[in-house]
């Protein structure tokens, strides 16, 4: 391993992967690290159902995820490795007029930005997927656009065509402390030897707080176990993701046939675990079925957990911090930071380059959190 470094990046989950390709690509900035505790896919990036949408209900976010569907898009020519990326669409259901009014007024700013997102009718839902139970449903917003990723892929090519412009990607390697020098960053300490840098960022995900208090900056993440599962293969018969939001179920179906999906489940063990649970299964048995009728009798093949990495308003963390120079976070995510990491690899990448803060960063600054400047933001799943 490299003992210096222009940029070390924390976290090789997608985050930290897509910040150090692009850095290397746009901006020549070759001399980076990215370090991980663990191995490739082994964090969120690799346990996640790999949904990509621009469903949302602030512009801001829209707009960037309209560009992280392009870029997944082309992803494959980029980078030469298939992500199986699928544009089904994700089918919301809400099941009470509040609900329907949350649908309608997100809708609108979409169709705004220029998304083709259309509320439909229970009927409507159901010609879209014939399988579908409308018993319930009040409405329904669908946009065709939206899609799915197989995410391993997806973290593999980041991190080969880091490698080949020049970067570092040392796995099994824990930062265990920093070398400062008033407010100035001088190293990095990990478990393999200490990597000389003036540049840091913080891309650790739910890990990202522990990261941060080695420098005394508090940040509000919170971990939470969120659980997922997978079915046999079935022949293909769904079309979108389909996502509840009276219960935080979704699922979508595999290229490779599984029914792969979660529920909301708040009763999960407090802090960084990765467990499973017989309750989560009751959940989602209960949830997917009053959904789906027909997977009543479909085996599930895998169980799996990973952490969402939840702030108090449901926004990123994202940019400079007051009390160190040059240490940059990236982290906040919520259960979007998978497929919010492609736009936001380049816009971070960015920052780090040429030290330029944009507005989005700075609505995103963790000060916003000490002056009580918290932000809101709808159609959180999961």
């Amino acid at each position: 391993m490299r003992d210096r470094a222009e940029v070390v990046i924390i976290g090789a989950g997608i985050m930290g992967l897509a910040i150090a390709y692009n850095l290397a690509r746009h901006h020549g900035v070759r001399d980076v690290v990215v370090v991980d505790q663990g191995y490739l896919c082994g964090g969120a990036s690799g346990r996640n159902g790999g949904g990509v949408r621009a469903q949302f209900s602030t512009e801001e976010n829209i707009n960037l995820m309209r560009e992280s569907i392009r870029i997944c898009r082309d992803f494959a020519t980029e980078l030469g490795v298939n992500v199986w990326f699928r544009q089904g669409g994700y089918l919301f259901l809400v099941r009470d007029e509040a609900g329907r009014r949350r649908l309608e007024a997100s809708a609108a700013v979409q169709n705004r930005c220029g998304l083709p997102t259309r509320i439909l009718t229970a009927r409507e839902a159901q010609a879209i997927v014939p399988d579908l139970s409308t018993e319930g449903v009040v409405a329904a917003a669908f946009n065709p656009d939206d899609g799915v990723v197989f995410p391993w892929p997806f973290i593999w090519g980041y991190s080969q065509g880091a490698e080949r412009l020049g970067a570092e990607i040392a796995t099994f390697t824990k930062v265990v402390g920093f070398e400062t020098r008033g407010r100035a960053i001088e190293g990095v300490v990990t478990s393999r030897g200490t990597i000389k840098t003036s540049r840091v960022v913080n891309a650790a995900g739910a890990w990202s707080p522990g990261i941060a208090r080695m420098l005394g900056v508090e940040l509000p993440n919170k971990p939470h176990r969120h659980e997922i599962c997978a079915s046999e293969p079935l022949k293909p018969f769904l079309g979108p993701l389909v996502a509840d939001l009276s219960n935080g179920l979704y699922f979508s179906q595999s290229m490779r046939g599984e029914i792969v999906g979660g529920v909301s489940n708040d009763d999960v063990p407090h802090g960084l675990d990765h467990g499973s649970s017989h309750r989560f299964l009751a959940l989602y048995a209960k949830a997917i079925l009053a959904a789906c009728p027909r997977l009543g009798s479909v085996k599930v093949m895998r169980q799996w957990s990973g952490c969402y990495d939840l702030t108090p308003d449901a926004n990123p963390i994202v940019g400079f911090v007051d009390e160190v120079d040059d240490f940059v976070q990236a982290s906040g995510f919520m259960g979007h930071g998978f497929m919010i990491a492609p736009v936001m690899g380049r816009l971070v990448a960015e920052l780090v380059a040429t030290r330029a803060v944009s507005p989005l960063f700075e609505r995103w600054n963790l000060r916003r959190f000490r002056e009580g400047k918290l932000l809101r933001e709808t159609m959180i799943i999961g």
